[in-house]
């Protein structure tokens, strides 16, 4: 009834038919008959006891005794299997036991040394595993009798106890960027402008994984967000460094940032094209382990067509923004003023 699950199931069923045979021990008792035996009888005879081993033409052999197929089909053949008692007389044991048709599970696995039943299933289109979890749990506390619990196992179990891990790494990994274009520029400033396009790449993977409703949220998407740190960054570090490099040398703000727009423009379409054809293999990859593929290739192929295509006019814009604020209008100015300092100096020759 839950959208979120869909093929769910389970193995685990009570209502297999079987026997409860019970043992009148009054009847034994009576009858001189110790009740250990009438259990060793029963187990020898319907499960198998061991007795010993044996050697014969230089191989060992072991000895099981359990009475023959033929004599194991009903449970009316309890008659033919006997037992003594105390005064050497053999007693069926039909005269010493009682049973009746009783509906059981066939077979109880146990979960954490507590008997269990196991359930599976999966989450619909549209769903995401995180979601389907949520909604077991919510169905697990609203159905559950007292006394009952339960516990995820597999790869639900991974996910849960993993939480938030996903956003943690993904953050690490812009710290990381952040602090090499730090060292890279020397400058807290400008590594601003080419971060601030990462946005846009998981823009264009979570829309690209939306659209495509085959594919969910995986840890291979993931996989892709953070390799689109690095790509969304390196084509925001082609007009960023040319545009900054300008603007050190005395360059007016607009004009180095759109000179550097011009000459970068098409490296920036030709590298981000490259790598956009060349993760089209996996969109198309089919055979095992084809979906973990396909996740990837949507995932970093949204990215990057995001982060380019919105990338080449949003980056300018934010450089020459964060510029502004980080430098001041006098610092600029004195840039400029020093750059035609050093154009009207006359040369030494």
């Amino acid at each position: 009834k839950r959208p979120e699950i869909s093929n769910a199931f389970t193995f685990f069923t009570a209502r297999t038919p079987g026997y409860q045979i019970d043992v009148d021990r009054e009847r034994c008792k009576k009858m001189g008959v110790n009740l250990t035996e009438v259990f060793n009888s029963l187990q020898t005879f319907l499960g198998s006891r061991y007795v010993n081993d044996f050697s014969l033409y230089s191989r060992n052999f072991r000895v099981v005794v359990q009475a023959d197929t033929m004599y194991r089909n009903s449970v009316a053949q309890l008659g033919n299997y006997f037992v003594r008692n105390e005064a050497g007389k053999m007693l069926p044991l039909s005269a010493l036991i009682n049973y009746r048709v009783t509906e059981n599970a066939q077979l109880i696995p146990h979960y954490n040394l507590y008997r269990s039943a196991e359930f599976n299933g999966n989450a619909t289109q549209g769903y995401s595993s995180g979601q389907a979890i949520e909604a077991l749990i919510e169905v697990a506390d609203q159905v559950l009798p007292a006394g009952y619990g339960y516990e995820f196992s597999g790869l639900s179990r991974e996910e849960i106890i993993a939480g938030n891990t996903t956003l943690i790494i993904f953050l690490i990994s812009v710290v990381f960027a952040f602090l090499f274009l730090a060292a890279l520029y020397e400058s807290w400033s400008t590594p601003f402008a080419v971060l601030l396009a990462v946005p846009l790449g998981a823009f264009g993977a979570i829309g690209a994984l939306s659209l495509n409703t085959s594919l969910s949220n995986n840890v291979y998407a993931q996989i892709g967000l953070v390799a689109l740190i690095g790509l969304a960054a390196k084509n925001a570090i082609l007009i960023v460094e040319f545009a900054k490099v300008r603007v050190d040398c005395g360059m007016d703000l607009i004009k180095a940032t759109l000179e550097a727009v011009q000459l970068r423009l098409r490296p920036i379409l030709m590298t981000s094209f490259a790598f956009i054809f060349g993760v089209a293999p996996l969109i198309f990859a089919g055979g095992a382990g084809a979906v973990a593929r396909q996740t990837i290739g949507w995932t970093v192929l949204g990215g990057m067509l995001a982060a380019t295509l919105l990338g080449i006019f949003i980056v300018p814009v934010l450089f020459v923004l964060i510029t502004k604020i980080a430098y001041g209008r006098h610092k600029l100015d004195r840039l400029q003023k020093e750059a035609g300092q050093r154009a009207l100096r006359p040369s030494s020759k």
